[in-house]
């Protein structure tokens, strides 16, 4: 009963959902740490108004006082993961964005997609490490009030270690740089 207890806190927390399509479009953010996956999504929903399931956001829903191990990790993404699946069903057309390093984990998101016929999209987010760490230290000193991530420099050298190549075609954007002619492309492609 707890997975669907958090499932339904997950949904809860999404607030207002959009109409629902044919072939809802599913997009899966990757990337480090400090890259500006957050931000991006936020740009990109300012485009296309689909929900955005943030992982350090949605973790909070379910730990208010996250300790980030392996157990509440597969908690969380077990139900984010249920709920991924569910709205897509419904035609909800959805944002993820967590980390999504490894292979092994995103081939589950794969999966969703190619069951449900939802058009899968993946967007690798990158930066320069010394950009990295001047965005991890502003996150320190609580800059940006809507990151909700609390992963510092220790963290992003941790999990570069762990980045493992996307198998499938995806756009790679570089968040130094202007992010617009990426979004534009992914409006593109969601409206094909």
């Amino acid at each position: 009963m707890e997975v669907a207890e958090d499932v339904q806190k997950l949904r809860e927390s999404l607030g207002q959902l959009p109409e629902a399509t044919v072939n809802p479009a599913f997009i899966v953010v990757s990337g480090l740490p400090g890259t500006g996956k957050s931000y991006f999504c936020r740009k990109l929903a300012e485009r296309l108004p689909f929900p955005i399931l943030e992982s350090d956001a949605l973790r909070k829903v379910l730990s208010p006082s996250p300790n980030y191990s392996p157990g509440e990790s597969n908690r969380l993404f077990g139900a984010c993961h249920l709920l991924i699946e569910e709205l897509l069903r419904r035609g909800i057309p959805l944002i993820f964005d967590a980390t999504n390093l490894v292979e092994r984990h995103r081939e589950r998101l794969y999966q969703i997609a190619n069951r449900i016929g939802a058009r899968l999209i993946i967007v690798r987010v990158e930066a320069p490490p010394e950009l990295v760490r001047q965005r991890l230290q502003d996150r320190s000193a609580g800059v940006d009030l809507e990151d909700k991530s609390e992963a510092d420099w220790r963290v992003y050298q941790k999990m570069r270690t762990s980045v493992q190549r996307i198998r499938r075609n995806y756009f790679a954007v570089d968040t130094s740089n202007d992010i617009t002619p990426v979004i534009n492309k992914i409006v593109r492609e969601v409206n094909r």
